[in-house]
């Protein structure tokens, strides 16, 4: 027993003093920059675990979307530095400074993406969000044809379309409508928006409602259900979902599935159209590069299905808590809902549907959006690394410029939740 316990408590010391080292040599390494000194990382989507931050342990969860530019503020420093002791010691900084953040953004070599960390968004295939440097280009030719002034118009249009549905079908002649949250309305109308004008895939209030033949599950609710268990899928076993030992690892499994099958309806839809119509949307530029070649840019098909499905997550969600997160505002500021109101009656004093023409005109409205992503922005950091030793110039509090030094394979990430 004496034996054991002298065994475990040398084995501990060895710990101490081997990450005591490792952790003295990564201070000596960015030259006592600033910053966090702690037992854990970002947790990433384990994050939740620690809600609050607990001094010298953890940042805790979402750390830049509820402290903003408060870190940077108390460190007298737009670069804020982290090390981490566990599991393994590590380097990170959050950057602030817009030079700095121009820096990494330009530099794409030097500061690639950590690709590895986008795997949970790669389920179905490889894809613009989850790739870099060659195959990152690769995908970003195909796909953006799409973004066009053509596109935009379309977007403007079945927008349009869309809500006139809501007011004329589903809320009708009510004097009052109740909705316990805003998502349960903006959710659906950012995917039937990207739904038609990235995937011609029209999309009424009603149709929805109702579970298409040889499926089970929705594609509204299919989508919705990928977008927020996404870590289920990533952290739970496959075998284990196949199991469906849980309620909610039923339902991940059955969305994943049934996603899949949506997305492969669209593609056989379009591939086997009597009438081939001239499109430019998302969908047409995809499947054309999976069909021909044309200088080495043919899509394989999981490549197909891995664009289709990141353009359908990232389309629809950001938009929609960008539109929640607005109508949150305006309900709390009400004279500034009321700017608003009337700003929209002086464009339209007739009451008329405006046109895409007179999308410029409505300045204020703008406003109110630019606003709420300032405040609360859809993506609150991006994550980058360096693929090399160099460094970053920033400015301290007196104004001074402070020379940055980032080792090979230090983590970084810009925020954007600055105010």
């Amino acid at each position: 027993m004496q034996t054991t316990v002298i065994l475990l408590i040398s084995t501990l010391l060895l710990i101490v003093i081997q990450k005591t080292l490792e952790f003295r040599r990564a201070e000596r390494d960015i030259n006592g920059h600033p910053g966090f000194r702690l037992l854990l990382p970002n947790l990433g989507p384990l994050g939740h675990i620690f809600k609050k931050p607990i001094p010298y342990v953890t940042r805790g969860g979402f750390a830049s979307w509820r402290r903003k530019y408060a870190d940077f503020a108390e460190y007298g420093v737009d670069i804020v530095s982290s090390i981490a002791i566990f599991p393994n010691v590590s380097t990170s900084f959050s950057v602030a400074d817009p030079g700095a953040i121009k820096e990494i953004t330009t530099h794409r070599l030097r500061f690639p993406k950590p690709v590895k960390d986008y795997r949970v968004l790669a389920f179905f295939g490889r894809n613009i969000v989850a790739s870099e440097f060659d195959e990152w280009k690769r995908f970003r030719k195909i796909t953006a044809p799409a973004f066009s002034e053509r596109n935009n118009k379309l977007v403007w249009d079945e927008t349009v379309r869309i809500m006139q549905d809501l007011f004329d079908n589903v809320w009708g002649a009510q004097s009052a409508i109740e909705v316990d949250h805003a998502v349960e309305v903006t959710l659906p109308i950012a995917l039937f928006v990207i739904g038609v004008a990235g995937f011609g895939r029209r999309i009424s209030w009603k149709d929805d409602l109702v579970v298409p033949a040889g499926h089970q599950m929705a594609f509204k609710d299919a989508l919705h259900v990928v977008s927020t268990d996404v870590f289920v899928k990533l952290l739970v076993p496959g075998w284990m979902l196949n199991m469906g030992l849980t309620k909610r690892m039923r339902s991940v499994k059955t969305a994943f599935d049934e996603l899949e099958s949506y997305m492969l309806e669209m593609i056989r839809a379009r591939k086997t159209a009597e009438k081939k119509v001239e499109r430019h949307d998302l969908l047409s530029s995809l499947l054309d590069a999976s069909e021909e070649e044309e200088g080495g840019v043919k899509l394989t098909d999981q490549e197909l299905l891995g664009n289709i499905f990141i353009f359908l997550v990232a389309g629809h969600e950001t938009t929609a808590h960008t539109l929640c997160f607005t109508f949150g505002l305006l309900a709390l500021y009400q004279d500034e809902q009321e700017k608003l109101y009337q700003h929209i009656k002086s464009v339209i004093p007739d009451g008329r549907i405006p046109t895409y023409a007179e999308m410029d005109l409505f300045t204020y409205s703008m406003a109110v959006f630019y606003e709420t992503l300032r405040l609360f922005p859809p993506v609150i950091s991006v994550p980058k690394y360096a693929a090399e030793d160099t460094t970053l110039v920033t400015k301290n509090a007196a104004g001074e410029n402070v020379v940055v030094p980032v080792p090979r394979g230090t983590a970084l990430s810009f925020s954007s939740c600055m105010f």
